[in-house]
C-alpha cells in the first residue's frame, strides 16, 4: 500500500489549496479514505472522511463549510479542497486508509497559511 500526498504549500489567509492523495497497492474503490492534519506541537486530528463510493462524507467542525473531500476511484485519488484558509489550518496533512485490518498513512504534505 502506498499513499502519496501532494498539493501543499504557502498560501495567504483567505486563499485556497487542493490536496491530492494518490493511492496504490490495494482495491481503492472498496475502502473509505480520510484526511488528517497535525500542527506543530499538537496531536494529529481528523479533518474529513469519505466513504468508498464517495456518497458519504464527514468533517471536523473546524473545517465544515470550508473544506471538501472527494475522490476519483478511476484515478485512485482522494482530494481535499480547502477554501478560506486560516493560519490555524497550518499543519502537515496526511491521508489514511484502513485496509485489511491495517492502518496506512502517507508521508504528508505541508500547508502553511501566512501573510
Amino acid at each position: 500500500v502506498q499513499l502519496v500526498e501532494s498539493g501543499g504549500g504557502l498560501v495567504q489567509p483567505g486563499g485556497s489549496l487542493r490536496l491530492s492523495c494518490a493511492a496504490s497497492g490495494f482495491r481503492f474503490s472498496s475502502y473509505g479514505m480520510s484526511w488528517y492534519r497535525q500542527a506543530p506541537g499538537k496531536e494529529r486530528e481528523l479533518v474529513a472522511v469519505i466513504s468508498s463510493a464517495g456518497s458519504i462524507t464527514n468533517y471536523a467542525d473546524s473545517v465544515k463549510g470550508r473544506f471538501t473531500i472527494s475522490r476519483d476511484n478511476a484515478k485512485t485519488t482522494v482530494y481535499l479542497q480547502m477554501n478560506s484558509l486560516q493560519p490555524l489550518d497550518t499543519a502537515a496533512y496526511y491521508c489514511k486508509v484502513v485496509a485489511a485490518g491495517m492502518i496506512y498513512w502517507g508521508k504528508g504534505t505541508l500547508v502553511t497559511v501566512s501573510s
